[in-house]
């Protein structure tokens, strides 16, 4: 064998070992989108019944139930294949930033009074965004359109103001549907299938 040949032979063998690597994170969407969607559906009732200030900090629900399952999953991932990719580890950290910046503007616009004219449609614009990012990034076009798609819906919460503004709840809880759940399974079963193939 000749040494093109043997770099031929390293090269095709390297390839086949990395498209077999078992794909992770198909969890992580669902982990964060269904506690969103749900928090701000019980903070809009909420505000329907009681009307009282206090409903408008039931979103604190959202990093306090989103963080230990994203902790679980990425352990649970961890465990099963031992090793993060470049590409997980950039993930991971745009949507530790994405979570970070979320409740720092939430909580900054609570005390400044801003959270009802435009935390929604920033949090809308945030999970667009980060779905957009994570669809480019792994090459998975569902979650790109869904990112694009839950994008463009963020501009919806800033024409429900005055009373119409804990509909903006409702926007965003279809926002974390489009840009989280649907993206979220649709990526689960891909995995599922790459995985067991």
């Amino acid at each position: 064998m000749t040494t093109t040949e043997e770099l031929d032979l390293i090269s095709r063998v390297r390839g086949e070992v990395l498209s077999r690597k078992e794909l992770t994170g198909e969890n992580l969407f669902l982990g964060w989108g269904y506690p969103t969607a749900i928090v701000l559906l019980l903070e809009f009732a909420a505000l329907q019944i009681w009307n009282e200030d206090w409903c408008s900090w039931l979103w604190v629900g959202i990093p306090l139930i989103g963080a230990p399952l994203m902790i679980y999953f990425l352990n649970e991932d961890y465990e099963r294949t031992h090793s993060r990719t470049l590409e997980q580890n950039v993930i991971l950290m745009m949507w530790i930033f994405i979570g970070f910046a979320s409740c720092v503007g939430g909580a900054a616009m609570g005390f400044a009074g801003l959270f009802p004219l435009c935390y929604c449609a920033y949090q809308g614009l945030l999970m667009g965004m980060g779905c957009f990012m994570t669809g480019i990034i792994l090459h998975f076009r569902p979650k790109t359109i869904c990112g694009i798609i839950a994008s463009a819906l963020s501009a919806t919460p800033l024409f429900l103001q005055g009373d119409l503004w804990p509909w903006q709840l409702l926007v965003a809880s279809l926002i974390a549907v489009v840009a989280l759940i649907i993206p979220g399974h649709l990526f689960r079963s891909y995995v599922r299938r790459r995985n067991n193939s």
